[in-house]
């Protein structure tokens, strides 16, 4: 028998169509069973082997000094019928019809929110974020890693995974995990050290991982050029007074690289950080053979007048806070950020805190930017770069700067990042049938959709199967919850010829037959109908045993393939089959 519904349970339309509700039982953990009374000591008569018999055996009170009790065994009905639901739970795994809920349920579980935190190995960001919480209730976990390090994977419905490979101690770490948040710290592309990591930008604004900054103000970071034009439509929004720009020229490539109407300039190839491709021009040949240089490189330049700076300016906005700081070179290079420098806090003025505030507000908002400006010796400020979420940490306050991204990051995650999480859409199986508007009844009457036709017959309409389906019964008696407006509406279709096998009015399914006792019977028409055959009197208590009887409800016409003898033959077996269960059970 168990062979029989190991076949069954293998059909996938079979498992697809159970009634509804049945797959989310198979996941409860089974009720513990209780321990039977203990035998008395003066009793000697073995245990009986029927189910029936230890049940109905009434407990004696065990004396003072007996040892511990023995285990528990299990009746031979709950051992059958534990059997029996591992087997369908094996079953549905395999087909993967319980897989989606299963992670709902694993992610609905997790007390944890995962923040994936891109930045070199120097900085501790798990130590930072020790002790914070989401919504009150979830803590941080914290995974660490460099772009190098970092690999994805991204599907269209929402579910993502990333890859990471880390050198922790000496020892090669990969792990793969779903990453809730993202701070990004590092850049996503250099041309000076080659590494170009924006195809993992573009993965994880496919996926929709929220992020700090946000992944599209990222990608619009990796060209500087593309920056400064923002920076240029605020240069004409506020006015040379209040935003100081300094000039540029933009070279798409070398063949424009002619000449410059005053010298020095400062030259800068590609899109590079700290310092790196930026070259102090003094007269027109020097200017011509960067020209070639820069063909060589095949990429953009850009070129500025060269100031004669007393110090250089960068006011820095993390969240709601602002800092100034102020760098004057002490080495006399022309670059402040290349040798010897000195760097001092100076007070955070209203004309700082104007270039800054509208320096984030572009590509939809920076949540940590900074910009830098120099100040030459005739007195006058020159904007020249804004930067985002990858500056680097100056000065004496960096432990108070990375608290600071920190209650940051927090806040995002509590207004991005929801409760409950929202399981991503699945793809259609080719089980699943469309329903149809108007047989659509309300919630409390739902219905397990209507099976498909037999392999190789004609595709009927969905509305006209349950006619085709019983052409032996001169007018059908709808539970409730079935579509009985429809058929209510249409001249009642006499018995023909069909295209399926015809099914014998006395072998109802037992899905029917159960849902007529389970729920209040309509009205009948006023048409004589045909008695049905005689149902086996359910027991009250049956709880199991009907559960059962409804998820074997054979009433695919795949079953019934064969002639009217084979089907006889197999509704007396489905008939035996429950009075099985009920004699399991019935006690």
């Amino acid at each position: 028998m168990m062979n029989f519904l190991r076949r069954r349970l293998s059909d996938s339309s079979f498992i697809a169509n159970l009634p509804n509700g049945y797959m989310t039982d198979l996941q409860r953990p089974e009720p513990q069973q209780p321990p039977p009374p203990p035998p008395s000591a003066g009793s000697s008569a073995p245990a009986s082997g029927s189910p029936a018999a230890e049940r109905r055996q009434p407990p004696q009170p065990a004396p003072p000094q007996q040892q511990q009790p023995p285990p528990p065994q299990q009746s031979t009905g709950s051992s059958f019928f534990s059997s029996l639901s591992n087997a369908v739970k094996q079953t549905a795994a395999s087909a993967g019809l319980v897989d989606a809920s299963a992670a709902v349920s694993a992610a609905v579980g997790r007390k944890f929110k995962l923040l994936l935190v891109i930045d070199e190995p120097h900085t501790d960001w798990a130590k930072a974020f020790r002790g914070k919480k989401v919504h009150g209730e979830y803590d941080i976990k914290v995974e660490q890693a460099e772009f190098s390090e970092i690999n994805l994977i991204a599907h269209a419905d929402g579910n993502y995974a990333v890859d990471i490979q880390v050198i922790r101690n000496g020892t090669k770490v990969i792990r793969s995990f779903r990453p809730d948040f993202v701070l990004v710290r590092q850049h996503s592309y250099s041309m000076a050290e080659n590494e170009d990591f924006r195809n993992l930008i573009i993965g994880m604004q496919y996926a929709g991982i929220p992020s700090v900054n946000s992944l599209e103000s990222i990608y619009n970071f990796c060209d500087k050029p593309w920056v400064f034009a923002q920076l240029v439509s605020v240069y004409k929004t506020l006015g040379p007074e209040k935003f100081p720009l300094i000039e540029q020229t933009f070279y798409p490539n070398h063949k424009e690289m002619l000449t410059m109407p005053t010298f020095p300039v400062v030259v800068k190839i590609g899109h590079a950080h700290s310092g790196m491709g930026k070259i102090k021009v003094d007269n027109h040949y020097d200017f011509q053979d960067i020209a070639s240089v820069v063909a060589l490189t095949q990429t953009y330049a850009t070129t500025e007048p060269f100031i004669d700076s007393k110090y250089d300016i960068r006011i820095q906005k993390i969240g709601s806070n602002y800092k100034a700081y102020m760098r004057t070179s002490i080495s006399g290079n022309w670059k402040t950020n290349t040798g010897s420098a000195m760097l001092e806090q100076i007070a955070m003025s209203d004309k700082y805190k104007l270039w800054v505030d509208t320096c984030s507000e572009i590509f939809g908002g920076l949540d940590i930017c900074a910009v830098k400006a120099v100040h030459g010796k005739d007195g006058k400020d020159y904007i020249f770069e804004v930067m985002d979420c990858a500056m680097p940490l100056i000065g004496e306050h960096q432990t108070e700067d990375r608290q600071h991204i920190t209650e940051l990051v927090v806040s995002k995650m509590n207004q991005m990042l929801s409760k409950t999480p929202i399981p991503s859409p699945q793809r259609p199986t080719a089980t699943q049938q469309p329903q149809s508007g108007s047989l659509k009844e309300p919630e409390p009457n739902k219905i397990p959709p209507q099976r498909p036709p037999p392999q190789g017959g004609p595709v009927q309409p969905q509305g006209m199967q349950s006619q085709s389906q019983e052409p032996l019964q001169p007018q059908r008696v709808f539970p409730a919850g079935q579509a009985a407006k429809p058929a209510a509406s249409q001249p009642q279709r006499p018995p023909g010829p069909t295209t399926q096998q015809p099914r014998p009015q006395a072998q109802g399914p037992p899905s029917s037959r159960l849902s007529k006792e389970a729920e209040p019977q309509p009205q009948p028409q006023p048409e004589p109908q045909p008695a049905p055959q005689q149902k086996p009197q359910s027991h009250p208590q049956l709880n199991k045993s009907q559960s059962l009887t409804n998820t074997f409800s054979f009433t695919e016409s795949s079953f019934f393939r064969s002639s009217v003898n084979e089907d006889e033959a197999k509704a007396e077996t489905i008939r035996n089959l429950r009075k099985s269960f009920a004699s399991l059970f019935s006690d």
